[in-house]
């Protein structure tokens, strides 16, 4: 999964650390999720979505390889 957390904080011009104590994570949490090496849970990215005053799937988005995982069902 890709993210637009780094552009968000450098559009509001915050650092990590700052944008985690404002969602009360630690400043590695951020950098592990802008890196793709955390995945946050759901209330985490509606923290980060509310705070940049976006949507969720504005700031995070499937990849193909994802999506190519994902079977479509047949009602």
């Amino acid at each position: 999964m890709k993210n637009l957390i780094k552009v968000e904080r450098a559009r509001k011009n915050i650092t990590q650390a700052e944008l985690a104590e404002i969602i009360n994570v630690t400043r590695q949490t951020i950098h592990a999720i802008e890196t793709g090496k955390f995945v946050p849970s759901t209330l985490l990215a509606l923290k980060m979505a509310h705070y940049f005053g976006c949507k969720v799937e504005d700031i995070f988005q499937l990849e193909d390889e994802d999506l190519a995982q994902i079977q479509p069902r047949n009602l």
